[in-house]
């Protein structure tokens, strides 16, 4: 157990190599990096890029989704992120799609660092400005003439899940807010999975970090792990992480743009998350609503539900029965989407 809990902590932290020489059967095949979504767009959605910044002045780069024929008609609206390492073309199109054809607008976007947006160096995240990107995205969504300012909530998928809770807190015109596969990033990165990681070890993953800094300045660029996700599978690997990998490293979700299909995050990008807790005010959200959507048999259930207990009321939590994490990116048999349109239409007054 120790083992995989070590594992997995490489893979977010420092993104060790978990490749090895032995091939495992997925349950998609390799595709060639060429431009695209991964999924379809609806016949009754349109789409079309757009930029705004955040209050750093980082230029964001996103997709506006609306139901067609919608110009005239005020609109409940949406903003929708992640997962964490994932870009625009993956699962949050694929919800923002979804979604506008229940009738909102959405606007999704590649977090800063990341993607098609702004922000040097590459490939680097922050639970402040990435909670700050959540904003930005409510900032741009009243202004558009056909939305309905009053009416605004966000969705977070996996890590951008904490970081959506998190814009919840502190920015009051977010009048409702869902997550799927929720992390928090700053608990996972400071404590390890399921809180294992020790005093000893937070202190030398720090010391590694911090002495990477001197390399990094050095040579005037931040340094990448060999591999992030394995390039081929051995089967010895955590359950999880042969699920991100049958993700993000298959034509099911590869993305050219992915973080987590390439190369990952820079060796040091964990160093704010490590001192710098997400939803430390989670109460605050009240009495607004929010809702926790989790699978089953997912490893990140333990994170939904311990927000469930902490938050103050109105708040659901809703298990998926036998999904795992990685279900709830794309699989729109699984994901519940019906409910989510209930639940924004409901609380977005």
């Amino acid at each position: 157990m120790k083992k995989i809990f070590l594992m997995a902590m490489m893979f977010l932290i420092i993104g060790q190599s978990f490749a090895q020489n032995k091939k495992t059967k997925t349950n998609s095949k390799k595709m060639n990096t060429t431009e695209h979504y991964t999924f379809q767009l609806s016949e009754k959605v349109t789409r079309t890029a757009v930029t705004f910044k955040t209050r750093y002045g980082i230029t964001l780069s996103g997709d506006l989704y609306l139901p067609k024929n919608s110009e005239n008609i005020q609109l409940p609206a949406l903003a929708i992120s992640g997962p964490f390492g994932a870009v625009k073309e993956q699962s949050s199109g694929l919800y923002a799609n979804q979604m506008a054809e229940r009738g909102f607008a959405v606007v999704t976007f590649d977090p800063s660092y990341t993607g098609e947006s702004g922000g040097e160096p590459r490939n680097i995240a922050s639970p402040d400005i990435n909670t700050e990107d959540f904003s930005a995205a409510v900032d741009f969504l009243g202004l558009q003439k056909n939305v309905d300012r009053n009416k605004i909530g966000i969705i977070g998928i996996c890590g951008f899940g904490g970081f959506a809770l998190n814009a919840a807190i502190v920015d009051k015109r977010v009048k409702a807010v869902a997550t799927t596969s929720m992390y928090d990033m700053s608990r996972v990165l400071a404590k390890g999975y399921y809180d294992k990681m020790t005093a000893e070890e937070r202190t030398k993953a720090f010391e590694k970090m911090s002495f990477q800094r001197w390399t990094d300045a050095e040579n005037g660029t931040p340094a990448f792990p060999a591999v992030h996700l394995p390039a081929k599978l051995n089967g010895d690997e955590p359950q999880f992480i042969k699920e991100y990998f049958d993700y993000y490293k298959t034509s099911r979700g590869y993305h050219e743009r992915s973080l987590n299909s390439n190369k990952g995050w820079t060796i040091t990008n964990a160093l704010s998350f490590m001192n710098m807790p997400l939803l430390t005010y989670i109460k605050e959200i009240s009495p607004r609503p929010m809702l926790l959507i989790a699978g089953e048999n997912a490893h990140s259930r333990y994170f939904s539900e311990d927000v469930y207990k902490m938050a103050s009321e109105p708040k659901e939590l809703m298990i998926i029965p036998n999904a795992v994490h990685v279900d709830l990116y794309d699989k729109a048999d699984i994901i519940p989407f019906d409910k989510l349109d209930t639940f924004f239409k409901t609380n977005l007054k």
